[in-house]
């Protein structure tokens, strides 16, 4: 497998950076956290670009940012949670990759980001029934992407970790 690339999608607060870096320990690859990533190429926190650039300006750089990444392999790479909504993304991370999504419910996505300030799309909006909607518009397009889904409700870290592993084969 390490031939290829694992891609972890989902709704932001599924665990897709705790799992990505428990995943590259557990199989010694190199771990990729997209935000961080973009973070550190534009010298710029995600909440600031989406406040001068906009959401079609920070996906514009997601898009640049993700070319630049699988193009390598091996790697365990932890997607934003709108990344799959271009076809241009979706295409990059199956040229070189196995598409991953992490799925929790509404309630469980709440009490893992309700004290977090750094998601733009939720600021202001910090409330299960604006998750649940904005979750429900995505769910489709995550489950169309994906190759193996995982739910991670109730699970620890090392439980998703070794489902994942399992089901990609690594």
């Amino acid at each position: 497998m390490k031939d290829k690339n694992v891609m972890l999608i989902g709704f932001m607060g599924t665990g897709k950076t705790t799992v990505s870096q428990k995943l590259a320990l557990d199989h010694g690859m190199h771990e990729i956290d997209l935000d961080s990533y973009i973070v550190d190429r534009e010298k710029m926190n995600i909440t600031d670009i989406f406040a001068e650039m906009g959401e079609e300006g920070f996906r514009d750089i997601e898009t640049d940012c993700l070319k630049d990444v699988v193009d390598r392999t091996g790697n365990i790479v932890s997607c934003g949670g709108g990344s799959v909504l271009r076809d241009e993304n979706v295409e990059l991370m199956k040229k070189n990759g196995v598409i991953v999504l992490l799925t929790a419910t509404p309630e469980t996505v709440f009490e893992r980001v309700k004290d977090d300030n750094t998601r733009p799309l939720l600021n202001g909006n910090m409330n299960i029934e604006f998750i649940t909607e904005l979750m429900r518009k995505r769910e489709d397009r995550y489950k169309e992407v994906a190759d193996v889904v995982v739910d991670t409700d109730g699970k620890s870290i090392q439980e998703i970790a070794d489902e994942i592993s399992q089901q990609v084969g690594l």
